[in-house]
């Protein structure tokens, strides 16, 4: 990014960055602390075209680099074991940010994730998530929350109602998040599933190109941690 804040996300995020190597090592005591959730991410990466970072906590650091020389999709199949996780699974993301979101119209408004009329899903984001509405009923179609993992660096993970699909909302709400954040002096990132066509015709639509990067690391086998629900 032009003025560094994507470095200073990736630094405060996994450690380190730039990558020095392929994939580069790094033992961080940040993996041992809570994330933007409350939880512990105790395994994290970020691979781009020239490097990645691998961030474990650092006792695995040994174990981790051991595996530094597999390809990416083997080094996540072996990540639990090798790093005394065995009860967590691997993934891997595409990674995307945008330095100029699309100049799309605005779809929502900004609202406290705690109120009563707000989806449950977005109640973990905390603060402000950006909601579309019905603009007669009032009821809800597509929202966005913000992943803050640091000063730096917020993630959008984007949700919107079967019954509203279809209508271009998620990619004006992304777009729309997307310059608060830039206006805020931080930014805005985007994760989706590989195989999530639909997530990623949203992020391209709204200024997030696939740059060939990739995120990847270990989460509680319940929900991968990179997209809000039918994104």
């Amino acid at each position: 990014m032009e003025d560094g804040r994507l470095g200073r996300h990736l630094t405060d995020w996994l450690g380190r960055w730039p990558a020095r190597k392929p994939i580069e090592v790094v033992g961080y005591p940040g993996r041992l602390r809570p994330g933007w959730d409350g939880k512990v991410y105790p395994v994290l990466g970020v691979a781009a075209p020239d490097g990645g970072v691998l961030s474990v906590p650092p006792d695995a650091v040994r174990a981790a680099e051991e595996l530094a020389d597999l390809s990416l999709d083997q080094l996540i199949r072996e990540l639990p074991t090798a790093t005394g996780f065995p009860d967590r699974s691997g993934y891997r993301a595409v990674f995307r940010w945008s330095t100029a979101p699309t100049l799309l119209p605005d779809a929502g408004a900004w609202e406290k994730a705690e109120d009563p009329s707000v989806p449950e899903w977005l109640h973990v984001f905390g603060g402000e998530v950006l909601v579309a509405r019905d603009p007669d009923s009032g009821d809800y179609l597509a929202g966005v929350g913000l992943k803050r993992h640091d000063r730096y660096g917020r993630e959008l993970a984007v949700g919107t109602a079967p019954a509203a699909r279809g209508r271009g909302l998620a990619r004006r709400l992304v777009a729309q998040a997307a310059r608060r954040i830039l206006d805020e002096g931080a930014v805005p990132t985007y994760q989706h599933d590989p195989a999530n066509v639909a997530s990623a015709r949203v992020a391209e639509a709204a200024g997030f190109p696939d740059r060939g990067w990739s995120s990847f690391g270990l989460f509680i086998r319940d929900r991968a941690p990179t997209e809000g629900p039918d994104a």
